[in-house]
C-alpha cells in the first residue's frame, strides 16, 4: 500500500498549528512580479482563491522542512514564540504524517499591535 501526502496538507498542517498559537499570525507573502493579476469590477485581484502567506514547505523523500514569517504581536518575547511555533509545527507534521521534519526556518516579518482593551457595557 501506498500513501502520498501532499504539499498543501503539510502546509495546512503547519497553518493550522500557527492559528492556535496566540499573539502572532502568517504574514501576507510578497507579490512578486512574475505572479498574474486579473481585472474584477472592485479593480485589479490576484489570480487564485487563498491569499498567499509566507509559508513554504519542501520535501525529500520522508523529510520535511517549513519556511514560515510571521507577524508577532507587540510586546510578546520574539524567541520565545518563535520557539514555541517551530516545536509546535514540528511535533504536528510528525504526528500526524510519520514524516521526519528537519527544519522550521522563521523569519519575523512585522510586528502587530495587541487587540484593544474591550470597554465594559458598551
Amino acid at each position: 500500500m501506498h500513501l502520498e501526502i501532499s504539499k498543501n496538507v503539510l502546509m495546512d498542517i503547519a497553518a493550522s498549528t500557527v492559528d492556535r498559537i496566540g499573539g502572532l499570525e502568517i504574514a501576507a507573502a510578497p507579490i512578486k512580479a512574475s505572479e498574474v493579476l486579473r481585472p474584477t469590477s472592485g479593480g485589479w485581484q490576484q489570480a487564485g482563491s487563498r491569499r498567499p502567506r509566507a509559508l513554504r514547505v519542501s520535501r525529500e523523500g520522508n523529510n520535511v522542512s517549513v519556511e514560515l514569517g510571521l507577524n508577532i504581536e507587540y510586546g510578546k518575547s520574539l524567541v520565545s514564540v518563535s520557539q514555541k511555533v517551530q516545536q509546535a509545527v514540528t511535533e504536528n507534521i510528525e504526528l500526524m504524517t510519520g514524516l521526519k521534519v528537519r527544519a522550521v526556518n522563521i523569519t519575523v516579518q512585522g510586528l502587530t499591535l495587541p487587540p484593544a482593551p474591550s470597554k465594559a457595557g458598551a
